[in-house]
């Protein structure tokens, strides 16, 4: 969870040379959960195994954010049908105005963490509408990838506004009770991402896959 956190967040960069004794060093464990922690890593697609050379934080692949964007889209939109189903309405809609409000208050202040984190809470209220709250544990295993380019156009490309105006249309659709409006809006809002990957990439050639220039490295 420490290395994934790192590698989330560019503490440590595409490219970056992970040896199973600087994992030991810096993480202050044996070498037996450092080995096991990068095995785990590869298995999902955060860190590449070199053959004879050891491991690197696996760069950015387009087809990984695709991936993941696909996965919560169908996830999202099933749980949003739902949600519309139940009752209670009024209080969904209460909860989602809550967070816009608290969003715009963290851009004015460019406080990221805290608004992703109240980003994550608005989706979390699909969820819990929906019935079906344990599904948010398998949707933020999926949008790893997402979260990783997430982090990268936070300051790069990304306009937080956009954001919440799209939660606030997303929320006017749902207090008027039309499910087809609020379902396209959403699909629209999980798929902005994809509009900014390749910004990303004319950013930050070097964190993606094919980037040949030179690399910082680890021992």
């Amino acid at each position: 969870d420490s290395l994934r956190q790192k590698i989330l967040t560019f503490e440590l960069k595409p490219y970056q040379m992970l040896s199973e004794a600087w994992v030991s060093n810096q993480l202050e464990v044996s070498r037996t959960p450092a080995r096991e922690a990068l095995a785990r890593l590869a298995e999902k697609n955060f860190v590449d195994v070199l053959p004879q050379r050891g491991s690197q934080v696996s760069p950015l692949r387009i087809k990984d954010l695709e991936t993941s964007q696909f996965m919560r889209e169908a996830l999202e939109i099933s749980l949003l049908r739902r949600a519309f189903k139940s009752e209670g309405r009024a209080e969904f809609v209460k909860g989602l105005r809550k967070e816009i409000t608290l969003q715009q208050t963290y851009v004015k202040f460019d406080d990221f963490e805290s608004f992703y984190a109240s980003d994550e809470r608005f989706h979390g209220l699909v969820a819990k509408f929906a019935n079906l709250s344990e599904v948010l544990p398998q949707i933020l295993r999926l949008k790893d990838h997402m979260d990783r380019f997430r982090y990268l156009m936070i300051e790069a490309v990304d306009d937080l506004n956009v954001i919440v105006e799209q939660h606030t249309a997303i929320t006017d659709a749902i207090e008027k009770g039309d499910g087809k409006a609020a379902e396209k809006l959403m699909i629209v809002h999980v798929r902005r991402i994809l509009e900014y990957a390749e910004k990303a990439r004319k950013k930050f050639p070097q964190y993606f896959e094919g980037y040949t220039g030179p690399v910082k490295t680890r021992s």
